[in-house]
C-alpha cells in the first residue's frame, strides 16, 4: 500500500476552506468532474480520463474539519483506498489543508497523486474568486 500526502498553507479562513470541502456535492473545485451526486453514504461522479467513480464518505466532522473517504467503485481494480483531508485554522486569515490518500495496488498511486495535485490547483483557484 502507498500513502500519498500533500500538506499547504492557504490565504483564507479555516471556515471557508471547510466551506467547500464539507459540502460532499460540491465539484468546481476538481476540473475533472461535472457534478455528483449522492446515494446514501456515497457521492457519485463521473470523472474525465476514469469513468464512473463512487466514494462512501466515512466520516464528515465539521467540529474538527475532518472529512474520510474511500472509493468503493472505480473502473480500475482497486483494492483499498482511503483519503482524509484535514483542514487546521492558522490564523484568522489563513489555514492549512492537510490531504492524505492510501492506495493499493501501489500502480494507481501516481494517477491518484496526480489527482490530488489537480484538485490542489483546483482548491485554490475556488478560494481566490470566492
Amino acid at each position: 500500500m502507498k500513502v500519498l500526502s500533500e500538506t499547504l498553507t492557504l490565504d483564507c479562513p479555516a471556515a471557508s476552506l471547510w466551506s467547500i470541502l464539507s459540502d460532499v456535492t460540491r465539484c468546481d473545485w476538481v476540473p475533472t468532474i461535472d457534478s455528483i451526486n449522492l446515494e446514501g453514504d456515497c457521492r457519485v461522479f463521473e470523472m474525465d480520463g476514469m469513468g464512473k467513480v463512487k466514494e462512501r464518505i466515512l466520516l464528515l466532522d465539521n467540529e474538527y474539519m475532518k472529512l474520510k473517504y474511500s472509493a468503493v467503485e472505480t473502473p480500475a481494480p482497486i483494492e483499498h483506498h482511503l483519503a482524509t483531508m484535514q483542514v487546521t485554522e492558522i490564523d484568522d486569515f489563513s489555514c492549512q489543508l492537510d490531504w492524505t490518500t492510501e492506495i493499493d495496488p501501489e500502480i494507481f498511486a501516481e494517477a491518484i497523486h496526480q489527482g490530488m495535485l489537480v484538485s490542489i490547483e483546483g482548491i485554490k483557484k475556488t478560494i481566490k474568486h470566492s
